[in-house]
């Protein structure tokens, strides 16, 4: 081991905010110096090497990503502000550095040039010249002056009120107070994890909206009043943002008709796998026929338990079902027809084991092995023997703390590329998530949802690892956006797989994997109330597209309850804005969620052709590394996935998957 010496060494985190914001501009000015002399070229000299942008944007990005990041782990209020101060100046410049016209023009002159002299790119670099003339084209350079400079003021304008919504989204810090009575049901251990105060000598329990606080509450709290209580609260947490929402649906309006796209959406969709927003609409509207009567059985299976359950306890029953109902009475439908305990099931996966069982599965399967230097995690070829083994770093950041991202994502903080003098810049990925703590009575356990979450983002880790690729723009998961969660997505059939479950599991006081009943119960668990559980996707996916193809603005609080209703079968009550804690469509997935089950489709076809008949099996590791996750964006996605099933891609394997085999061939 002693000889592993990484050729790269990890990035320092010792910045202080005035470092942060110093940095971050000494970087923009470096590159706006690269981008004048590119802008300076006279048009028989601009050509793909004279165009050094793509390095250019390298070396920023390499400066800038890790900066920004401060503003979702630091526990220094000082750090975060200046982090989130730096990426609104990283974002401004974004937008005035794709507005340069005179820059757009050399690459013009490169594209015209390179093709006279019949000059053979190879498929990446023609790649790279394509999509900066897309990118120019879609960043109005095309248009007359005075309307372009209109164009950069609202792009600014935008960037800064999306900015603004997710920061009020990272720094919600609201509660929801019951008494010990009103939590019935909800388990002790999570009890103890509350904050405990006294007003008016009563004791009170401030439930933060935190998933590992709030979501239990939704799923075990006996009484009907308080999950009412704490989801108005849950949805109403973000009603700062309702205003902030209907901002930046204006300006993206104003955008796509300035651009000559008939709607956002469609300005969005172009660079998708999707291509338009008529292909969303007849996606969605295709998959809510299959699941609406799906949905309308499981909504009827649920409220026959609440009325039983009601007419037990002698609560009044008004026939509905509420959307405070639905975590619950999933929850006991699973523990009646399956005798699941969620609270057992965890008990056998304390985070101590699930997470080394997770990342030995991952290294085995690839052929990777991570090895500790110097207090560093880095990622080595399996059989590395020197530094050219060497694959890049990975961090994991597990457990909740103030003012840190509350939910679970991976953050591709240095991409993987080919340097000027041929050598390689390694990439670096960060995993935050939100873990259970321990507690005073049991260590720190993860719920089995949580171990599919943990695999799924671990998923986007290695997707931002093994990626290898020339240009930083083509790596790892900078793909079309609705094939970026299809990997991931994947990658979670492993935790409904047997032999996976039987190795990462060990109860915490016994140290028994769990039994062949158990994991049965939990496979068959996984598509119970399925039609439910999408409808609900597709409620937040055709919210999406409606705000983002509508014309003209709309009361977007009505609109999101009347949808909710509508779609996910649940109705609502005093809900209030809930589409002020939509963080997706102000943070990268406008006009993109339904992406999460478009990429579905490819997931289920993926594992089934390749993975189900044996999921541990290395070769068929090394055929996914090789095929979907090295060539990261630099060739279409439709290849990639062609290359690896050996065929087109279909959606046999997903419809089959969530409906079964009849049920399949009936639709």
């Amino acid at each position: 081991m002693a000889s592993l010496n990484p050729p790269q060494a990890a990035p320092k985190w010792t910045h202080s905010p005035e470092e942060v914001l110093k940095l971050t501009k000494d970087a923009i000015a470096q590159y706006r110096a690269l981008e004048d002399r590119v802008a300076a070229l006279k048009p028989e000299e601009a050509n793909f090497e004279s165009l050094a942008l793509a390095h250019g944007e390298n070396y920023f990005n390499a400066v800038v990503e890790p900066l920004s990041f401060y503003q979702n782990v630091s526990p220094s209020k000082e750090l975060r502000d200046a982090s989130n101060e730096a990426e609104v100046i990283v974002r401004d410049f974004g937008v005035e550095s794709s507005m340069r016209i005179d820059v757009f023009r050399a690459k013009q002159a490169a594209q015209k040039n390179i093709q006279a002299s019949g000059r053979k790119l190879t498929v990446e670099e023609q790649r790279l010249v394509d999509k900066m003339i897309l990118d120019g084209t879609r960043a109005g350079l095309a248009l007359p002056d005075a309307e372009r400079e209109k164009l950069t003021q609202l792009k600014k304008e935008l960037s800064q009120t999306c900015l603004e919504f997710s920061k009020n989204f990272n720094e919600e810090n609201g509660v929801v107070s019951f008494t010990l009575e009103e939590l019935k049901g909800v388990p002790a251990d999570v009890i103890s994890g509350y904050t405990k105060r006294t007003e008016d000598d009563k004791e009170l329990y401030d439930v933060t909206f935190k998933t590992p606080d709030i979501f239990p509450l939704f799923k075990f709290a006996e009484r009907p009043e308080t999950r009412r209580a704490a989801y108005e609260g849950f949805e109403n947490r973000l009603a700062v943002n309702e205003p902030i929402m209907s901002k930046f649906l204006g300006l993206r309006r104003q955008i796509a008709k300035l651009l000559g796209y008939p709607t956002w959406a469609d300005y969005v969709t172009e660079v998708k796998m999707v291509k338009n927003a008529k292909g969303v609409k007849e996606f969605l509207a295709d998959l809510e026929q299959k699941l609406r009567p799906v949905g309308l059985k499981d909504r009827e299976t649920l409220l026959a338990l609440k009325k039983k359950e009601h007419d037990a306890k002698g609560l009044p029953f008004d026939g509905e079902f509420y959307i405070w109902d639905y975590r619950y009475y999933d929850r006991k439908f699973i523990e009646e027809s399956l005798n699941l305990d969620d609270q057992l099931v965890k008990e056998y996966f304390p985070v101590s084991v699930v997470v080394p069982a997770i990342l030995e599965i991952y290294q085995n399967l690839l052929g990777v092995k991570f090895v500790e230097i110097k207090g560093e995690t880095s990622l080595w070829e399996k059989d590395a023997k020197d530094a050219s083994g060497f694959v890049g770093y990975c961090y994991l950041d597990l457990f909740p703390r103030a003012a840190k991202y509350s939910h679970a994502a991976v953050w591709p903080l240095l991409p993987g590329y080919d340097k000027e003098d041929g050598s390689r810049s390694y990439p670096l990925t960060a995993m935050v998530a939100n873990l259970a703590k321990p507690t005073p009575q049991k260590p720190a356990l993860m719920r089995h949802d949580d171990v599919v979450t943990f695999f799924h983002e671990m998923g986007h880790v290695f997707h931002g690892l093994l990626s290898k690729t020339k240009f930083a723009r083509f790596h790892g998961t900078s793909v079309a956006g609705d094939f970026v969660e299809a990997p991931s997505q994947m990658l979670e059939n492993w935790c409904f797989e047997p032999k996976v479950l039987e190795r990462m599991s060990s109860h915490y006081e016994t140290k028994k994997p769990l039994d062949a009943e158990l994991i049965d119960k939990i496979i068959k668990s996984r598509y119970v109330n399925v039609g439910l559980f999408y409808l609900r996707q597709l409620f937040f996916a055709n919210f999406d597209l409606k705000v983002h193809t509508d014309q003209e603005a709309d009361n977007y609080t009505k609109l999101w309850n009347d949808m909710r209703e509508h779609i996910s079968l649940v109705k609502g009550g005093n809900l209030g804005a809930g589409q002020g804690s939509f963080n997706h469509i102000a943070g990268g997935y406008d006009a993109g969620y339904y992406g999460y089950t478009y990429s579905l489709v490819f997931a289920a076809d993926m594992y089934a052709t390749v993975f189900k008949a044996d999921p541990l099996d290395p070769t068929r590791g090394q055929r996914y590394r090789e095929k979907i996750l090295l060539p990261g964006g630099s060739r279409d996605e439709i290849d990639s996935l062609k290359d690896f099933l050996g065929r087109e891609p279909n959606s046999e394997a997903f419809i089959k998957e969530l409906f079964g085999q009849a049920a399949a061939s009936n639709l």
